[in-house]
């Protein structure tokens, strides 16, 4: 294990234990990194402008913002695996790509979507234009289950997240005019992570049509 891995895993069970706990700030010195810190997601309050980025590889969720502030949560993503599913059969893993949340949904099914049975639809940005996706972000009846194991790939390719982190996120959607901008990547980097390295995956444009 590498020491991003490492430093990332420390960086999630930090952020996480104070999340359940409700603890009041997570400091630097505890997580290993510069005196710019995460705020702890219990702490966050969303904002206009606010973005979403998922990194697939260490299952960990960012939401940033324009003041150089970012908080982290654990997320659940697609099986790295052929799947069959709703009438198809394809490679469940989720793509990484560049998406705009831009309708929320609301599922009858109340063990694939979670309690509420919410879903945010993302849409592809392919050139000028955002493509409808079956891709979503949304919780899970089992999700508590589904965060709490080391490796989080149980999804048919949705970004899943806990019923108080679709809270935020929603609220996030809703202050940005009913619309998100996504970002999933599959990894990071070896860079140690900072405000400006979120950032910049965020807005990097080169990799959109990986997957």
């Amino acid at each position: 294990m590498s020491f991003r891995t490492i430093h990332q895993l420390r960086l999630f069970l930090c952020i996480y234990v104070c999340t359940c706990a409700g603890a009041n700030a997570v400091y630097a010195a505890d997580i290993g990194i510069r005196s710019q810190s995460p705020i702890a997601f219990a702490e966050w309050q969303p904002e206009e402008g606010d973005e979403l980025l998922v990194d697939t590889e260490e299952n960990i969720g960012y939401l940033i913002r324009l003041d150089e502030t970012y908080t982290a949560f654990p997320v659940a993503t697609g099986q790295r695996r052929v799947v069959r599913y709703i009438g198809r059969t394809y490679n469940a893993t989720t793509p990484a790509s560049l998406w705009k949340a831009k309708s929320s949904e609301m599922k009858g099914d109340r063990i694939t979507f979670g309690k509420y049975g919410r879903f945010l639809r993302l849409y592809k940005r392919e050139n000028t234009e955002e493509i409808r996706t079956p891709y979503g972000i949304h919780s899970h009846a089992y999700i508590e289950k589904m965060l709490a194991g080391t490796e989080r790939y149980r999804s048919m390719g949705c970004v899943l997240v806990s019923e108080f982190v679709l809270d935020r996120i929603i609220e996030t959607f809703v202050l940005n005019g009913n619309e998100l901008s996504v970002r999933t990547i599959n990894g990071l980097g070896d860079e140690t992570l900072t405000y400006e390295v979120l950032k910049s995956k965020m807005s990097d444009l080169q990799e959109v049509g990986e997957h």
